[in-house]
């Protein structure tokens, strides 16, 4: 039967860098292509900056499933039916933000996996399971492997708290949210600052120690990535969707303008 596998997992699995698409203003269902074509590895759906509705979210993440790019959705809240929406609809897994406390992970957890893990509702048919009708357990076990689960850590609370959260079962992956994290430490927009090196180096050193992914975002220079990745981060944001085509725009605008006639 179709089941539809979850390439990211692979990759982090095999310790490879995983690179992240960011879909943040358009809607297109042509993006998943898109971002294969430009050998990335999964979509970063973003509902918590902009206007994108669970319906849009949900059409790119089916669209998505066909090819090797894993979507994922950034809920923009932390209620449940935030994540079950979305997952339901087709994403592969969810990135929740602002995740300051074990409390808020396990909650997390219990909102994204089918028991015995969580509780999640179950709910027929799955694009995850290419609609193919499985015995109850069986599309259980299936799901609660495939779905990926980010916990975003965003404040100097969450660094502080990111050993204990890495040590909550049912989470697959934490994730700096390097811009709002300067902002809270009061250096906002210093992103090369040794304390922003030192919460990677802490994330990391939790992930490590449970078995789970570290994850960067907000870092867009590639020295300064190599340097982080280098600390231990596999799940990587490469950028987004306006800026990617801005820069190609501006490269050509300006190699037209010098054109001499």
């Amino acid at each position: 039967m179709p089941v539809i596998e979850n390439h990211l997992r692979k990759k982090l699995e095999a310790d490879e860098v995983a690179i992240g698409f960011s879909v943040v203003h358009t809607r297109g269902m042509n993006i998943p292509g898109i971002a294969q074509e430009c050998d990335f590895d999964w979509l970063f759906i973003d509902m918590e900056h902009n206007s994108m509705d669970v319906d849009a979210a949900a059409q790119l993440c089916v669209a998505a499933l066909p090819t090797n790019v894993t979507p994922l959705v950034r809920v923009p809240a932390h209620e449940r039916f935030h994540a079950s929406r979305v997952l339901d609809g087709g994403a592969m897994g969810v990135i929740v933000p602002h995740v300051d406390t074990v409390e808020e992970a396990r909650a997390v957890v219990d909102h994204c996996r089918f028991p015995p893990l969580g509780h999640r509702s179950l709910t027929a048919p799955s694009a995850q399971l290419g609609f193919a009708t499985y015995p109850t357990d069986e599309a259980i076990e299936i799901l609660n492997r495939n779905i990926f689960v980010v916990v975003m850590l965003e404040s100097p609370e969450a660094i502080d708290n990111a050993d204990a959260i890495a040590a909550v079962d049912g989470i697959d992956a934490l994730l700096i949210g390097s811009n709002d994290l300067a902002a809270e430490m009061g250096i906002p927009g210093q992103l090369a600052d040794e304390r922003i090196t030192a919460a990677f180096a802490t994330m990391c050193a939790a992930t490590k120690k449970h078995g789970k992914f570290a994850g960067m975002g907000g870092i867009y220079d590639p020295p300064h990535m190599a340097k982080i990745i280098n600390l231990g981060v596999r799940l990587v944001l490469g950028g987004g969707d306006v800026a990617f085509m801005m820069a190609a725009a501006k490269q050509r605008a300006q190699a037209l303008r010098a054109i001499k006639v």
